[in-house]
């Protein structure tokens, strides 16, 4: 089981911030990403139509030998994962929760903006977040149509995706928020403009180290890492992790072999603006393969 890949997927382009992060932290893992390019994106659609989806994409990747499944898309963890542990219980799941711990734990003002898609503000796990966490912070919602699939078309640091941003952001200087946390995978990509635009004084919250973290958790608290490492493994969330910061102790992380594992890319929209898009935003020149909806399922094309 050990030599079987995380599988990790999203509706497009944004789990790769995600999958990179995990590579770079357990390098000797083999990983799997599938990107649902054919229903990009996820955000404005229903939430029983994400979780149709999230469910079709995990059989494929555990038909797929997959012993780990990362869900790198707020918009389907908000939708689907809770349905996803109850009906793969032999399944480990590691999903995105909006970083609301963390970002109410920092903030000096007291408000903090969270920057997701119109689903994900609709399920019932940020409604829970900002419950258990955000007691006394003021909480701004802050949706942005159109952003996704600004970066799936790869704009992402031209000066017309800048004003795109600007206008919202900028906003928030005055009303002294002071953290901002991306709850949507995609975002990862526009952190420099974000930064530009908001200034020193915001922090922004990329989840990806913690959400790395977690899965090296997992894989140690299930047996199937690709190389054990004795630490006794957590039971705190992904981000309660990043909450913690450097009072926490190092994750497990695999010593690096001498190549890193193989990293398998599946799109089910075209391969090779997948390919580009791969290329533009990890650096990784590598093969998309396609996968094709038939009905309800995914099978390799």
């Amino acid at each position: 089981m050990s030599g079987a890949a995380i599988g990790v997927f999203d509706s497009g382009v944004g789990g790769l911030s995600i999958l990179r992060e995990i590579h770079n932290q357990l390098p000797n893992e083999p990983l799997l990403y599938f990107a649902d390019q054919a229903n990009v994106p996820y955000g404005p659609r229903s939430l029983s139509e994400v979780r149709q989806f999230s469910h079709a994409i995990t059989r494929f990747l555990l038909e797929g030998q997959c012993k780990l499944i990362v869900v790198a898309c707020n918009t389907a963890s908000a939708a689907a994962l809770h349905q996803l542990r109850e009906s793969f219980p032999n399944t480990p799941f590691v999903g995105m929760e909006p970083a609301v711990k963390p970002a109410a734990e920092i903030t000096q003002s007291k408000r903090v903006a969270v920057l997701a898609t119109p689903a994900t503000f609709q399920g019932e796990l940020f409604a829970s977040v900002v419950e258990r966490f955000a007691q006394g912070v003021e909480v701004i919602q802050i949706v942005l149509p159109g952003l996704v699939e600004r970066i799936e078309a790869g704009d992402i640091a031209s000066e017309e995706t800048r004003e795109f941003l600007h206008k919202p952001l900028a906003g928030l200087l005055g009303r002294q928020v002071d953290t901002l946390v991306l709850a949507c995978t995609h975002y990862a990509f526009v952190i420099p403009l974000l930064e530009q635009i908001l200034g020193p004084g915001v922090r922004v919250i990329d989840p990806a180290p913690a959400i790395a973290r977690q899965t090296g958790r997992l894989l140690e608290v299930h047996g199937v890492a690709a190389t054990s490492v004795g630490r006794a493994p957590s039971a705190s969330t992904a981000t309660e992790g990043a909450a913690r910061g450097s009072a926490e102790a190092p994750p497990p992380v695999s010593p690096p072999s001498a190549s890193p594992a193989p990293v398998r890319y599946l799109t089910s929209g075209e391969p090779d603006p997948f390919r580009a898009a791969i290329r533009r935003l990890v650096g990784v020149d590598a093969l998309a393969e396609p996968a094709r909806w038939n009905r309800g399922t995914l099978e390799l094309a």
